[in-house]
């Protein structure tokens, strides 16, 4: 099992801590394989990330195994639920914490299994693997925790996925065209 230490002085880093726990029973165990921990900090300070400009803004980092320590995962509560905005712009964050660390929580289990599970995997594939694995376990777990509004919406989804291909075939066709 995953042991999931808690460094953060957020006062709903607690809830935090409750919403990974079903969420990792919830993912195969065999893509856990090898994680120690899950880390839930402030913000995320690595050293070697020092030269990106972006690290405060990172909600997630996959620490790969290194000698003897095992890989693990860290989560910042404060690029999750921002506390120094005005109330206004705190709210919707809050309201979508539970979905914003699924999906933090998925891709990050999503690189570890394809950077050291999956071996027939190139680099330059990882990204858009891990982006595939993540809408699939969050699509998965949508409709497990939210059966009535799944069902409701199940016979509109192929025209709302048709949709937004639509839309991405056009977004495409335009940045092709400005370049």
């Amino acid at each position: 099992m995953i042991k999931i230490e808690n460094l953060s002085a957020h006062r709903l880093s607690k809830k935090l801590g409750d919403y990974t726990l079903p969420l990792l029973q919830f993912v195969p165990r065999e893509h856990l394989r090898g994680i120690e921990k899950l880390r839930i900090v402030d913000s995320i300070t690595d050293a070697r990330l020092k030269n990106l400009s972006s690290v405060s803004r990172l909600p997630g980092l996959y620490h790969p195994r290194q000698g003897t320590q095992g890989a693990w995962l860290e989560i910042a509560v404060e690029v999750l639920l921002p506390s120094h905005t005005p109330f206004y712009k705190r709210l919707l964050p809050r309201l979508s914490l539970k979905d914003n660390v699924a999906a933090v929580l998925f891709s990050l289990i999503g690189q570890h299994y394809y950077i050291t599970i999956k071996h027939s995997v190139k680099r330059t594939q990882i990204e858009t693997l891990v982006r595939g694995y993540t809408e699939k376990y969050m699509r998965l777990r949508n409709e497990r925790d939210k059966k009535f509004r799944a069902r409701l919406f199940k016979p509109l989804q192929p025209t709302l996925e048709r949709w937004a291909r639509q839309l991405q075939k056009r977004a495409t066709a335009t940045s092709r065209k400005k370049t």
